[in-house]
C-alpha cells in the first residue's frame, strides 16, 4: 500500500492507464450500455414539475403535538380517493416549518376538497384543515425548463469544443467531448437505474457538472501538450508514454481535487436528507454527487485514452513511434530482460538536450540542481 501512495506521489508513469485503455474502453462500455437501457426501457421518474398534477401540503405535527407520519397520510388518500394512488408522499423541511407533500395526479375541485377534508379528519395537523394546501402544477413548466436545458447544453458543447479546438487541437476536443458525453450519459443512467425523481433541480445540476469533468480534463490535456512538445524529433517515447506520464504526474492532483470537491457536496447531501427532509436541495446533491464522481474517473480513463487513439492514426507518430520501437530494440539483452530502457549513448544525449532546450523554451524547469551542481566561481583571491 505504502509503494502505490509513493508512485502515485512521484508520478513517474507507474501506472500503466493509457496502455491499458482497451479495458477501460470495455468497462465504460458495459456501464453505458446498461445506463442507455435503462433509459430506454425502465425510464425516468420524473416530477410532477414536468407530468403536471396536484400538489398537496400540511404541516407534519398534529394538534395534540406528534408527528403526522407519511403512511398516516397515504392511508387516508387511499381513504378519500379509492383506485387513486399518489405520486409521492413525503417529509420536507424540519422544525416548525416541516411539512409532508403530497404529490398526486391531476385532481379536479372536488377531488381536492373531498381529500382535505379526509385528511384534517384523519391526522388532525396544526392549524386543521385551513393549513392544508393545494397547488395545481403545469406540465409545460417543467417541460420549458428541458427545453432551456437543452439549449444552453448545445451552446455549451459549441462553445467547448471552439475554446479547446483554438487553445490545444481538434483531438484534445473530441476527446474532452467523448469524456462529458459519458458523463451526462451515466449520471442520467443512474437516475433512472435508482429511480431518483427528476426534478428541475436535477436538470440543473447536471448542467453544473459539466464544467467540474472538463476543468480536470483541460488540466491533464495542458500537461500532454507540455510532455509531448517537440515530440516528433524525440525518441524516447511514443506519443501514449508521453500522455501516460502526464496523467501520472496529475493524478494525485486529480484525486486531491475531486475528494475536496466531493467533501461539500457529501456534506450537502446529508444535510437535505438526514436533517431538511427530501426536497431541491438533495435532488440538486445526488446529481453533483454522481456527476462529479464520473467526471474525475472520466478524465482520467476515457479522455486521454481516447485522444492518444486519435493521435495514433496520424502517419507522423506511427513513423514515430517505429523509431522509438527501432531505438530500443538495439538494446543489450540483460537490460530488455529486466525491462529497463536502453538506448545507446549518442541518441539519449541528443534527446536530453532537446528536452531541455524545450523546457527552457516554456519556462518549465526539467530538473532540480543539486548542490554539488553548482561550480564556485573565482573570487580573484588566491587559496592557500
Amino acid at each position: 500500500m505504502g509503494n502505490v501512495f509513493t508512485r502515485l506521489y512521484v508520478g513517474n508513469g507507474a501506472f500503466d492507464i493509457v496502455g491499458k485503455r482497451t479495458r477501460w474502453y470495455i468497462i465504460s462500455g458495459i456501464i453505458l450500455l446498461v445506463c442507455i437501457g435503462s433509459m430506454v426501457f425502465k425510464q425516468f421518474n420524473l416530477g410532477i414539475d414536468f407530468e403536471g398534477g396536484t400538489k398537496i401540503s400540511l404541516p407534519s405535527v398534529s394538534q395534540s403535538g406528534q408527528a403526522i407520519s407519511t403512511k398516516a397520510v397515504e392511508d387516508s388518500y387511499a381513504k378519500a380517493l379509492p383506485g387513486k394512488k399518489p405520486n409521492a408522499v413525503q417529509a420536507v423541511g424540519s422544525g416548525a416549518s416541516a411539512t409532508i407533500q403530497i404529490k398526486s395526479p391531476a385532481l379536479n375541485v372536488a377531488e381536492v376538497a373531498t381529500l382535505k377534508t379526509t385528511l384534517a379528519q384523519d391526522t388532525s395537523p396544526q392549524g386543521g384543515q385551513t393549513a392544508i394546501s393545494d397547488s395545481a402544477v403545469s406540465a409545460s413548466w417543467g417541460g420549458e425548463i428541458s427545453g432551456k436545458a437543452l439549449w444552453a447544453l448545445f451552446w455549451f458543447f459549441i462553445a467547448v469544443t471552439l475554446f479547446l479546438a483554438f487553445y490545444f487541437e481538434w483531438r484534445m476536443a473530441v476527446g474532452a467531448l467523448v469524456a462529458v458525453f459519458h458523463d451526462v450519459i451515466i449520471t442520467a443512467g443512474v437516475y433512472s437505474l435508482i429511480g431518483f425523481e427528476v426534478t428541475p433541480a436535477t436538470v440543473i445540476g447536471l448542467l453544473t457538472i459539466l464544467g467540474f469533468s472538463l476543468y480536470d480534463t483541460v488540466v491533464v490535456f495542458d500537461k500532454v501538450k507540455e510532455n509531448t512538445r517537440g515530440l516528433l524529433g524525440l525518441t524516447r517515447r511514443t506519443y501514449g508514454e508521453a500522455a501516460n506520464l502526464a496523467l501520472n504526474q496529475t493524478l494525485m492532483r486529480s484525486i486531491n481535487t475531486s475528494l475536496i470537491a466531493l467533501l461539500p457536496v457529501i456534506g450537502l447531501l446529508v444535510v437535505g436528507v438526514g436533517i431538511l427532509g427530501v426536497g431541491t436541495l438533495q435532488d440538486l446533491a445526488l446529481v453533483q454527487l454522481v456527476g462529479m464522481f464520473v467526471g474525475a474517473l472520466s478524465s482520467i480513463f476515457i479522455a486521454t485514452p481516447v485522444l492518444v487513439d486519435l493521435k495514433m492514426r496520424d502517419p507522423k507518430y506511427i513513423a514515430q513511434a517505429k523509431r522509438v520501437a527501432a531505438r530500443r530494440a538495439k538494446a543489450s539483452g540483460p537490460q530488455v530482460a529486466e525491462g529497463i530502457e536502453s538506448v545507446d549513448e549518442d541518441a539519449l544525449a541528443a534527446d536530453l538536450r532537446k528536452e531541455e532546450a524545450l523546457a527552457a523554451a516554456a519556462s518549465v524547469p526539467h530538473r532540480t540542481a543539486k548542490a554539488g551542481d553548482v561550480r564556485r566561481r573565482p573570487t580573484g583571491k588566491r587559496q592557500r
